[in-house]
């Protein structure tokens, strides 16, 4: 039975919220309709964070446990009071993206299955100059929650010291975010220039706790992601729901808050009040915009001393003054030895592929995570053994951004295995192409 329909006026505006009963995250129990009204009580401090902001929509059409999909273009079926405009990315596309302008907006893409709200770092009247650098913080797994806060408050110095004032939040997932509002006078490329070197003095500050380094297998501590700042990356702006099987939210906090703050104590059904008896600790980030040019001088002092540009992601073209972006397991030995007439030179196989330095094996590709844990489960099962060597560390777990919906990729590093004990790379039985089944790569 098709579940009613129901009309809200929100800022002037009726919409229509279509099977507002629907479950959108089962183990809570919350409805789709629940969700309407927890972004309805927190409107003012949402719509801060989104307002005047291009914002790729991510629906989670069946709710919180299965799978999103990207829609970067605007539904050509909106309500005409529904803004929008052009973006073009890196790829040489471009697509129209909605940009909110009141609550109704808000509401609005939450009935498309929007849980949670992605925002570019930019505002509509000025595309190219962003007016947000974005600290997000990432663990490698094993990494506990007081490490992370550690973190945060080394990011927090750092910008302080830089002339930037941070303001933190709780990302609603396994990290942290701390964001800086910036003058709009650097594009993005200068932005992200800033970023790298903010996170490499992080890990020069913190450097049992944080760092810089891109690829997943040299990473320890906590990541500080500064290709979140490249063109064309979004984060979960304040106040979203994220989809967790609790509901949580990403919550602005005050930095007196951050040392003693647990994650899963800011959800769906704790931040309206908390929003109501406290306000908007963000108030006033506007007031606060600062400028990057001490960060790009520390990113002028770390090229000197001859650090190149740090690893782009994947799908970006390669950039002047990038070192060759080719992750640490494929990359030549330094210092081998030559080796005898007639053998391949250095690392190089006769299929012309180098060895890896790291012994790394690819266990799935698949459309889901849970499809991908699930191979991951029977590899454990078939090398039992083997399991109990690896750390959380060597299991990564990658969430791979297609044009329109993620895949996932597990891959593991055996470097805590004995040499004589290690498994070969087997033939997946997990093989997810996402390429051919019209997923499209990604930036556009």
């Amino acid at each position: 039975m098709v579940d009613r329909k129901e009309i809200l006026e929100v800022a002037g505006h009726e919409v229509a919220i279509s099977n507002p009963g629907k479950i959108f995250f089962p183990r809570t129990g919350h409805t789709k309709l629940d969700l309407v009204r927890y972004y309805l009580s927190v409107a003012d401090g949402a719509m801060a964070g989104i307002a005047g902001r291009p914002m790729v929509l991510k629906r989670f059409v069946n709710g919180a446990e299965r799978e999103a999909f990207f829609q970067k273009r605007a539904p050509e079926s909106r309500p005409p009071w529904i803004d929008t405009v052009e973006l073009r990315f890196p790829s040489g596309r471009s697509a129209v993206e909605v940009v909110p302008r009141e609550a109704a907006t808000l509401i609005w893409a939450v009935n498309l299955g929007c849980i949670d709200l992605n925002p570019h770092p930019v505002r509509a009247d000025d595309l190219e100059h962003p007016d947000e650098l974005r600290v997000d913080l990432d663990p490698v797994p094993g990494v506990e929650w007081p490490q992370i806060l550690q973190v945060a408050l080394v990011a927090r110095g750092v910008l302080a010291d830089f002339g930037l004032t941070g303001w933190p939040k709780t990302s609603g997932s396994r990290g942290f975010h701390v964001y800086a509002r910036i003058e709009r006078r650097w594009d993005f490329a200068q932005v992200r220039r800033a970023a790298v070197a903010l996170a490499r003095e992080v890990e020069r500050r913190a450097p049992d706790l944080a760092t810089a380094k891109w690829w997943k297998e040299e990473r320890h501590g906590v990541f500080v992601d500064y290709n979140q700042n490249a063109k064309d990356r979004t984060v979960a702006s304040a106040y979203s729901v994220r989809p967790t099987p609790d509901a949580r939210v990403s919550t602005p906090l005050d930095w007196d808050e951050v040392a003693g703050c647990q994650p899963e104590a800011f959800t769906i059904d704790t931040v309206p009040g908390r929003f109501a008896e406290r306000g908007d600790p963000w108030r006033g980030m506007d007031e606060a915009a600062g400028s990057l040019e001490a960060l790009l001088g520390l990113a002028d002092q770390d090229e000197a001393a001859g650090m190149p540009d740090a690893p782009w992601p994947p799908h970006y073209d390669k950039q002047a003054g990038e070192a060759p972006r080719v992750q640490p397991s494929k990359r030549r030995t330094a210092g081998r030895a030559a080796e005898p007439a007639g053998k391949p030179a250095g690392d190089i196989q006769p299929t012309g592929r180098r060895r890896s330095t790291m012994p790394l094996i690819e266990v799935a590709r698949a459309a889901s995570k849970d499809e991908a844990m699930a191979g991951l489960d029977r590899w454990k099962e078939r090398h039992a053994a083997v399991w109990p060597y690896l750390e959380p560390a060597d299991v990564l777990v990658d969430s791979m951004r297609g044009r329109s919906s993620t895949w996932t990729r597990i891959r593991l590093n055996l470097r805590h295995v004995p040499e004589t004990e290690r498994p070969p790379q087997e033939e997946l039985d997990v093989d997810y192409d996402p390429w051919a089944r019209g997923g499209g790569r990604p930036g556009g």
